[in-house]
């Protein structure tokens, strides 16, 4: 369980990283909470645990808001405040640790080196091949459904 076992973080408190593929579909489904992702949102935005981005993660989340996919299903608006939601709430993180040759692709060790260097508890993710690496440096890799399992455990 992370590096602090079941009651999360320094001080009891859960520190995650989420994936880009978790954070979008979380935000894009901001006002309706209809997935674990958005579930995950909602947690993070009523403190149950401190959400962790680095540089790249939150270019890679502009990079993916600006697909047509995205484009067409949400306002600007919509992502405008999505956008300034996680920049003004979450810690940005610049990582100091290099972590390479780790995650299924380059850009995943990116995230997996905000983790390590946050100190997270966990990374969550919706990519199978990056679930299988499992955990890495004190950071347990979880699905996100099995992120919501712990933050049920430890919020109950």
């Amino acid at each position: 369980m992370g590096r602090a076992g079941a009651g999360g973080g320094r001080l009891g408190v859960i520190r995650a990283v989420l994936d880009t593929n978790v954070l979008i579909s979380g935000l894009a489904r901001l006002d309706t909470w209809a997935s674990a992702p958005g579930d995950i949102l909602r947690r993070w935005l009523d403190d149950e645990f401190e959400l962790i981005v680095s540089p790249d993660i939150l270019a890679e989340l502009d990079r993916t808001w600006g697909k047509p996919y995205f484009r067409s299903r949400r306002s600007l608006p919509h992502i405008v405040r999505a956008q300034n939601a996680v920049r003004a709430l979450a810690k940005i993180v610049v990582p100091s640790t290099t972590v390479a040759g780790v995650a299924p692709h380059p850009e995943d060790d990116l995230v997996l080196a905000a983790a390590v260097t946050a100190e997270a508890d966990f990374l969550v993710t919706g990519d199978k091949r990056f679930l299988a690496v499992g955990s890495y440096a004190g950071v347990t890799i979880l699905s996100p459904r099995a992120f919501l399992d712990v933050l049920e455990a430890v919020t109950s």
